[in-house]
């Protein structure tokens, strides 16, 4: 059978098609685009199949009193909020929580670089998802001028065994770092600017993120060498298309955490 696009569908193509989700997208626009709406319908199913294991993932980890931290670093715009929607999306929000700190008061910087972030680490029984996280002083601030040249060697002297004591502390630790190229990353940003919806999330930092850019793949390649460890390794996602980035951190979620129902 072919379709108005000349694709040979196959009978689960055609029930694809036919599902509730299937036919709202195919006519969710004026023009239909059998191949568009067979990519958004597959990426939707599998989606929710990954989504239904996050759930048995998180009854596991409260019923067996495990602490789950996900960190979720890369450029600005590389889709790390989107992913982190997506795991948490049917999970129990009362079990959950989406760290995204501030710039620190003047109390805070004050204090052990690491304090608000130890104070932010999940009990047992909960997942924490960093929006960025202690790693902002391996890139972002030395990048940006927000930290001395001593303030970054002492924090990478003691990243590494900071993580180390998470680890020990019976936590399953994740460090994602969601990679995209610098035309994908202009092309975001571009998007960002023409949505009124959207416009609030350019920052100063993100307007010079693309001037900056060779700045940061230095000390990005910096960070990668000095912590990645064997007991918090880094994992890469290309997220220059963002579905599959999705699906990758959560196929990866799923198979490290040695979840049982």
């Amino acid at each position: 059978m072919k379709s108005t696009n000349n694709l040979k569908l196959s009978k689960e193509d055609v029930k694809l098609l036919n599902s509730k989700l299937g036919l709202r997208s195919l006519f969710s626009n004026k023009k239909i685009d059998v191949a568009k709406t067979l990519r958004e319908v597959r990426y939707e199913k599998q989606l929710l199949e990954r989504q239904i294991e996050l759930v048995k993932l998180q009854t596991w980890a409260i019923e067996n009193d495990k602490k789950i931290v996900i960190v979720f670093e890369g450029r600005d715009a590389a889709g790390k909020g989107g992913a982190i929607r997506r795991l948490a999306a049917h999970i129990n929000p009362r079990y959950y929580r989406v760290i995204a700190l501030n710039k620190p008061t003047e109390e805070e910087q004050g204090q052990w670089y690491f304090q608000r972030y130890v104070n932010e680490l999940p009990a047992p029984g909960k997942i924490v998802f960093f929006d960025r996280s202690w790693y902002n002083r391996a890139v972002v601030e030395p990048v940006n001028g927000f930290c001395t040249p001593n303030q970054y060697d002492i924090f990478m002297d003691q990243v590494n065994e900071f993580e180390k004591m998470i680890v020990q502390s019976n936590t399953y630790l994740i460090k994602f770092y969601f990679s995209i190229s610098k035309e994908e990353q202009q092309k975001r940003f571009d998007d960002i600017k023409k949505s009124n919806l959207k416009r609030w999330k350019m920052s100063a930092v993100d307007e010079r993120a693309q001037e900056l850019w060779d700045d940061y793949t230095k000390y990005k390649q910096l960070m990668f060498e000095k912590t990645d460890t064997p007991h918090a390794p880094w994992v890469i996602i290309e997220a220059n298309k963002k579905p599959e980035a999705r699906l990758a951190a959560m196929d990866h979620v799923l198979k490290t955490i040695p979840y049982k129902i």
